[in-house]
């Protein structure tokens, strides 16, 4: 019997990556991408359920292999959060957070930041967010930008530079650090109630056009809790990411 007070997590995985295919599977020193995140989730929040959402046999067995537990889900779902609202149904937890499987830098205080978030009365999700270090990466579109409003809750992510500044002002010095504009981490909290709401929605108008699956519950008219995190994460998302795992790794 698992302790429904404190979140499980749930790791969606799936291996059609339209920009890098198959990428969890790239093996890193000899490990596969997946099983770094995995190793990884169970060295820093051991006291943590850990499942993993796949698409397929393949990831199944890898992880199974490695003494993981998996869920299967439709391989044509169309976001993480759906592939975990489905294995949910299974699972039937009360918290949940969602990790990416391509990030294998995850630290334990991102893990306790989305638990605690989730504690928030009013929000049906928490997520993380970071200071831009830099200009370029701030004007970057891959690179996901989250405003918050004076309650700590997401008033709107989006690829653009948000919020512009008019007057070009903005320092990027290193003391200038708190006052930058925040970076939003891919890693969630859902409570079980959001998670069946979603499930049953369509993607709206603002989700279509920025490809942000998070933009689906602001339209809704749901809360989404952030907690601003001192260090980023390495997503990987093309081939040349795996270069700089391995140097971090090293």
């Amino acid at each position: 019997m698992s302790d429904q007070s404190q979140p499980t997590i749930i790791v969606p995985a799936r291996l059609a990556s339209v920009r890098f295919p198959k990428k969890l599977l790239a093996e890193i020193n000899g490990k596969a991408l997946i099983l770094h995140t995995a190793d990884r989730l169970q060295k820093e929040v051991p006291e943590f359920e850990l499942f993993f959402a796949v698409d397929g046999e393949e990831l199944a067995l890898l992880l199974e292999e490695q003494g993981y537990e998996t869920v299967l889900t439709n391989p044509s779902l169309p976001s993480g959060t759906d592939r975990i609202a489905e294995a949910n149904k299974i699972l039937n937890r009360n918290l949940i957070i969602n990790v990416q499987a391509d990030e294998p830098t995850v630290v334990r205080s991102h893990i306790v930041a989305l638990s605690e978030a989730l504690q928030d009365p009013v929000s049906s999700m928490s997520t993380l967010a970071v200071p831009f270090r830099t200009k370029k990466d701030f004007l970057d579109p891959n690179q996901v930008k989250v405003v918050l409003g004076q309650d700590g809750r997401a008033l709107y992510f989006s690829r653009s530079a948000i919020p512009f500044d008019r007057d070009d002002n903005r320092e990027w010095t290193p003391s200038s650090l708190k006052n930058r504009p925040l970076r939003h981490l891919g890693m969630y909290g859902y409570k079980r109630d959001f998670l069946d709401a979603f499930a049953h929605s369509e993607p709206g108008k603002l989700e279509r056009l920025e490809k942000l699956e998070q933009l689906r519950a602001l339209e809704m008219g749901l809360g989404i809790s952030v907690r601003i995190v001192d260090e980023p994460t390495l997503g990987i998302d093309q081939p040349h990411d795996l270069e700089v795992l391995k140097t971090l790794l090293a």
